[in-house]
């Protein structure tokens, strides 16, 4: 998967596409922590006086951070676990929980959860790190406003930096770095998850109509596969 990102001046010139008719209605810009598309939405805000909108950091794109540290964590744990501990105890406690640990808590089954426990027994620091994960995912589930998601998220910043766990020091300091901009999230709890939905959409167009030259025909194809359903086909319902 190609990770080429557009510059900033990319960015902004797009950003700059946006009819002044349009611009008053803007209220939030959801984006991911690259520098360059977050640099372009300030410039293009402190640009434009008839323009107030809060840049907002999306949450997913914030998890993935956090969840990231955990996984890292799990790989070590668990590397240790297999060199310590009896094969016997190693394949009933602790093999093949990489999907069991990467489910959300709530979302675990009784036995699932009976297994987290036989592995937390093994390992209390991936068990501090799950608890200190689960607290977090928990901040960004509950309807707050953004002070007081401020405070819930500075809580949860010095419950971690109390503790003799180090992991997610490289995520406080992005956290920290980008505070307002995550914060922002709970104005209106807006996400980009319908526009990466929609990318993975265009995505798997592109696929399928290789060999189309004309950019009309791709968006007509496109057209298509998005409304196409609604338009054509009777609901059974």
């Amino acid at each position: 998967m190609s990770t080429t990102r557009p510059k900033k001046k990319t960015v902004k010139a797009f950003l700059e596409q946006i009819p002044a008719r349009l611009r008053s209605t803007l209220t939030h810009f959801t984006t991911d922590m690259w520098e360059g598309y977050l640099n372009a939405i300030a410039e293009f805000i402190a640009d434009h006086d008839d323009l107030s909108a809060s840049p907002v950091i999306d949450r997913f794109h914030v998890a993935q951070h956090y969840r990231d540290d955990f996984d890292d964590l799990r790989k070590k744990e668990l590397k240790r676990l297999k060199k310590e501990l009896p094969p016997e105890s190693y394949d009933q406690d602790c093999k093949g929980m990489l999907w069991t640990l990467r489910k959300n808590h709530a979302a675990l089954d009784l036995e699932e959860r009976l297994s987290l426990r036989r592995l937390f027994f093994h390992s209390p620091t991936l068990h501090q790190a799950y608890t200190f994960r689960e607290e977090l995912t928990a901040i960004f589930n509950l309807h707050l406003s953004v002070a007081e998601a401020d405070l819930r998220l500075l809580a949860w910043v010095r419950k971690v930096e109390r503790s003799d766990l180090d992991i997610f020091a490289g995520f406080i300091k992005t956290l920290r770095n980008h505070w307002q901009y995550i914060i922002n999230y709970f104005e209106q709890r807006i996400t980009s998850g319908f526009v990466e939905g929609l990318n993975n959409k265009i995505k798997t167009v592109k696929r399928r109509c290789y060999g189309i030259r004309k950019v009309s025909t791709l968006f007509q194809r496109i057209w298509l596969d998005l409304h196409g359903p609604d338009r054509f086909f009777l609901s059974t319902t």
